[in-house]
């Protein structure tokens, strides 16, 4: 495939999304043909199991029903819109990812990294990213920006206790040590504007 898969990885509140917008704006800028999606989502059938996954009312979603929704709606997502798009030279920036269910299902719910790995690799084969930008926030602070985001909808993680949040973020910090050469980390506590020139210089860089 000749085009670039790039993921934004981070805890609630870390800012990924908005800066993941940002980004792709400065790419077309640039001349780049760049597709923007998401996580779980991004095509009709994956959205309608983000809306089952992430729906505060489900709080008795047993751990493996919910990994094992993620990489349904994540090998949907792969083959009807990621790997086209792929083939087709376009980079693709993509709002979460694998990393993702290794950090909340895997680590935080207890599943083990390693097993909720063996699930997801059932499910995207060997499409794995180029880049992986992981943005830092101490979850007290990323919580603390979702409790000022009156717009933002509230997700069934949200409702999750800070002990979780924590576990989920020393997962991300596993993962990163663990593949230094594919995930970069940026500290997302800065301001918008440095988080947004840090990305996009990974990004070009990669590019380049």
């Amino acid at each position: 495939m000749s085009g670039y898969f790039i993921t934004f990885e981070g805890g609630e509140g870390a800012g990924k999304t908005t800066v993941l917008q940002l980004v792709s704006d400065r790419l077309r800028d640039k001349g780049y043909d760049v597709l923007v999606t998401r996580e779980p989502g991004g095509i009709k059938i994956a959205e309608k199991i983000r809306t089952i996954i992430l729906d505060p009312l489900h709080t008795e979603m047993e751990e493996h029903t919910e990994a094992l929704l993620y990489a349904a709606a994540r090998s949907q997502h792969l083959a009807e819109k990621v790997v086209p798009a792929l083939k087709q030279g376009k980079i693709v920036l993509c709002d979460r990812f694998i990393d993702s269910s290794l950090v909340y299902q895997g680590y935080a719910r207890g599943l083990g990294m390693d097993e909720v790995l063996k699930i997801n690799q059932f499910a995207v084969g060997d499409c794995m990213p180029d880049l992986t930008l992981f943005f830092d926030i101490e979850p007290e602070k990323g919580l603390a920006r979702i409790a000022a985001n009156k717009d933002r909808e509230q997700n069934r993680l949200d409702l999750e206790n800070l002990e979780f949040h924590e576990q989920v973020y020393k997962a991300y910090h596993i993962l990163a040590e663990s593949f230094p050469e594919r995930i970069q980390t940026i500290d997302a506590s800065q301001s918008l504007e440095t988080v947004e020139q840090e990305a996009f210089d990974h990004i070009l860089s990669l590019l380049k």
